[in-house]
Formats: C-alpha cells, structure tokens, sequence
C-alpha cells in the first residue's frame, strides 16, 4: 500500500477511529479530514470542517496540529502559541494575533515566524524589519512596502531585495540604482525608465541591459548603439531604424 493511502498518526501507527473522541461527533473522514493524522493536508482539512474544534488541540504533542489549530481557534487564545516550541506554530500566532500582541514576534528566532509577521505589518514597524539579518523576511517586507519607501533597501545587501525594489519603487527615485553592481538589478531599471532617461544606461557593461535600452530608448538616441560590440545589439538598432524609414516611406514624414 501506497504511504499516501494509509491512515497513520504523527508517531507512524496506524489510526483507530474505534477509540476517537469525535468517532459520530465531527466532521471528519479517514484519509480525507482527521485530527489524528500525520499528513498536514488531512488535519488542516478536520479544522475547516470543525472550527469550534480547534481550541481543544493548541497543547497537541504534534506541532502539525497546534499550528493548524491556530488558524481557527478563538483568537484569544492564540497568546499560548507566542512560546511554541516549534517556529510553524508561532507562525500561525504571529499572522493573527492583534499585532500590538504580535509585535515583539519580530525578534523571534526561526525567520518563518519574521516572514508571517512580516507580511502584515504597515508603517514604522514594517519599516524596521527593512534591517532583519535574513533576506527572506526583507525580501517580503519589499513586496509590501509603499513605492515612495522602497529607497530604504535600493543598498540591500541582497541582489533579489535591490531587484524588488527597483520594480516597484517610484520612477523618480529608479535613476539612483543605475549602477547597481546587480545587471539584473540594472536590467529592472531598463525595463522600467521612461524612454527619455534610458541614456543613462547605454554604456551599461552588460549585454542584456544595453539590448533591453535599445529596444525602448527614443529612435533619435539608437545612434549611440550603432557600434555596439554586440552584433545582436548592432542587428536590433538596424531594424528599428529601417522600421521607422519603412513607416514613413508608407504614411509619409511626421505621422
């Protein structure tokens, strides 16, 4: 028999719904929805169909069950949760509990419980996990952040961060990541600039940026790429240029 197919406990033996508590009571199902098994899927799915359940399970041995109960117990009791043991279960704490309760969450230890708080956070607090030592929780707090703020990590240590931040940040703000040591961070950058300021990035070290800039720059500024190194760079100028003759020829100057 397939693992997939047996109904096991968090210890690996099987389960005897004979000696259940919720046996005629709960919604449940072995294989599908039970509070019993080891699979997280099946636990998560006993909790959404007996939600006035979950206040029972946050002292559960196994840490699969506290931190799913924790998704659906009252929230006033998620407070026990704060001093889990295990990160998943702090995790669930930090993405409910009121966050004046949840703040101090922000020194956890394990970065899955930074992540959760991370990922709610607005004003001074999210701004203050822009310096958190791990890039995942800074990468998060990234995604969330107001544009005009995003300047805050353009300096990231972490390339995907500084990517982030160069995507979403204001335009008036993306000239200042030009020579960002990243080209993907600069590609970010060329992809993002109005055509008017792409002159900034024609002489960029790298190839896919410089192309990224030939394909957008105004047709007036493609004369700075006519020796480009690159003959596909050198390929791309030309047929933009013969495109543009091409057009005029047909509609005539000026349309």
């Amino acid at each position: 028999m397939d693992e997939a197919d047996e109904a096991l406990d968090w210890t690996g033996q099987p389960i005897d719904c004979a000696v259940c508590p919720h046996a005629g009571q709960a919604a449940c199902e072995p294989l599908k929805a039970c509070v019993n098994d080891r699979r997280a899927r099946r636990i998560l799915h006993f909790f959404q169909a007996n939600r006035e359940l979950a206040d029972d399970y946050l002292e559960h041995p196994y840490f699969e069950v506290r931190a799913l109960a924790g998704r659906y117990c009252n929230v006033f009791r998620l407070q026990r949760l704060i001093n889990d043991p295990e990160p998943e279960p702090r995790a669930s704490a930090a993405l409910r509990l009121p966050l004046p309760r949840a703040l101090p969450m922000k020194a956890d230890a394990d970065r899955r419980v930074r992540v959760a708080l991370a990922s709610r956070l607005t004003g001074q607090a999210q701004l203050d996990m822009t310096s958190d030592p791990d890039s995942w929780v800074r990468l998060v707090v990234a995604r969330r952040l107001p544009p005009e703020l995003l300047v805050v990590v353009a300096n990231d240590v972490d390339s995907e961060v500084r990517r982030v931040a160069a995507r979403r940040m204001t335009l008036s703000a993306l000239p200042a990541m030009i020579g960002d040591p990243e080209p993907m961070v600069r590609l970010e950058v060329a992809e993002r600039l109005p055509p008017e300021r792409l002159h900034l990035l024609v002489r960029d070290p790298d190839m896919r940026v410089r192309f990224t800039v030939a394909e957008r720059i105004d047709l007036e500024s493609l004369a700075a790429f006519r020796d480009d190194p690159e003959s596909v760079i050198q390929e791309l100028v030309a047929a933009r240029l013969a495109s543009s003759q091409q057009e005029e020829e047909t509609n005539g100057p000026g349309t």
